[in-house]
């Protein structure tokens, strides 16, 4: 089973990281990678709650895992523990075999020099998901995710 671990420390309250991980418009806004747009189908957040996102390439040559430019995806909150955890599982829609499967995240919150560690643990990549990628892509989101409490 291939997996990520990314950490950052971000310079605000726990609450406010918090808040961003379970707020659909801030999710569009740190959860998309570089080149590409996000777009919020669905997302109750919530423990049991579900949601739809899908991320498109902004230039045509991007190549999708759900159609030609758009990656789609779908889930579920498993855990949900106020200002300190988020668990969550993911899964591609996609008829590639190299792409399916469910996929769990895990985000936990520290407190530390005056403000949070996000922990960012992503477990269960497919094989046709590169690893490298994979953490560059949560590198890149936690930098946005910073960039986005930190302003407010």
């Amino acid at each position: 089973m291939n997996a990520t671990r990314v950490s950052r420390h971000v310079n605000a309250p726990r609450a406010r990281v918090y808040n961003a991980l379970i707020d659909p418009k801030a999710i569009a806004k740190w959860k998309v990678p570089s080149g590409m747009t996000s777009h919020v189908h669905e997302f109750e957040g919530r423990e049991g709650g579900t949601f739809r996102i899908s991320l498109t390439y902004d230039t045509p040559t991007g190549v999708g895992k759900t159609t030609a430019h758009t990656d789609t995806y779908h889930g579920r909150f498993i855990k949900l523990v106020p200002n300190e955890l988020l668990v969550e599982v993911d899964e591609f829609e996609t008829t590639d075999p190299a792409l399916r499967g469910e996929m769990k995240i895990t985000i936990t919150l520290s407190d530390a020099d005056g403000g949070t560690d996000v922990l960012g643990v992503h477990e269960g990549l497919p094989p046709g998901v590169s690893v490298a990628d994979n953490e560059a892509g949560w590198r890149a989101a936690l930098e946005r995710l910073a960039e986005l409490v930190e302003a407010d």
